[in-house]
């Protein structure tokens, strides 16, 4: 099922069933989840107003093939900004709960540009993160990653940086906000590359931010990826990344609270 097909289902109504296909060891990746909860919760806030973060808590595992169930509650609407929370719930329990901040333009005297992005090899000089059934997560086979910074998880070679080009493998009708936080967690935790073999690990929190006015994304543009590895100690690990337009536009910033079970 191509993950336009999964957003319309959530437009649709507060229930959705999420394929195998899009799983991520035991639970579904988490990316799409979260990208789920985004586009039912955006439905509620009044038009023209930009979701600038999401706060996301991944209290237990959203399995695939059972019905998952969004709640919504849109807390405040103001003049310019809007305040909702979002949870999954599944069998009776919440699998994910989220706070999201919608706003609209102010004028501001403020102005200040972002940051260029990195400097990456080109595309094709970079090795591609395969789908293996059974050796890489389910969700790879519809997402397309391209090794550009860091080492290969699990290799044991360790460093602070992680990260590289990424697009859907099956080209989206339009590059929705919505689409932006699916690829935005694509990427397996940062700190992977320090273990010397595979290991269970999962996002406990993530903090996604989307720069507005967004950079226009077209459909199969390829989006930049870097993460950085602030601390990890005692089964945690903290990581904070950027994700940028092919010619080094910012498009949002990502902070991720990880645990690893290795």
């Amino acid at each position: 099922m191509r993950f336009d097909e999964l957003l319309e289902g959530a437009r649709q109504g507060l229930e959705v069933v999420i394929p195998a296909s899009w799983g991520q060891g035991r639970a579904s990746f988490g990316g799409v989840v979260a990208a789920l909860t985004y586009e039912v919760m955006a439905s509620k806030v009044a038009p023209g107003r930009a979701v600038r973060a999401l706060q996301v808590s991944f209290v237990g595992p959203v399995e695939p093939g059972v019905p998952a169930v969004f709640e919504v509650e849109l807390l405040r609407e103001g003049k310019a900004a809007s305040q909702v929370t979002g949870r999954i719930v599944q069998n009776g329990e919440p699998r994910l709960v989220c706070l999201a901040s919608f706003g609209g333009d102010r004028e501001s005297a403020v102005q200040v540009a972002p940051l260029e992005g990195p400097k990456a090899k080109p595309i094709d000089e970079c090795p591609e993160l395969p789908y293996i059934k059974g050796v890489t997560p389910e969700f790879t086979q519809h997402i397309e990653m391209r090794w550009a910074f860091g080492n290969m998880p699990f290799s044991g070679k360790g460093g602070r940086e992680m990260g590289g080009w990424m697009q859907f493998r099956e080209t989206p009708d339009a590059m929705s906000d919505a689409h932006i936080i699916a690829l935005a967690d694509a990427w397996p935790p940062a700190i992977l590359p320090h273990l010397k073999g595979p290991a269970p690990a999962s996002s406990l929190s993530w903090n996604l931010e989307i720069v507005h006015p967004r950079p226009v994304v077209a459909p199969g543009d390829w989006l930049l990826y870097r993460a950085t590895v602030d601390q990890a100690g005692s089964g945690y690990g903290h990581t904070h990344a950027g994700i940028w337009t092919a010619s080094g536009e910012l498009i949002a910033l990502s902070r991720q609270a990880v645990t690893v079970f290795g």
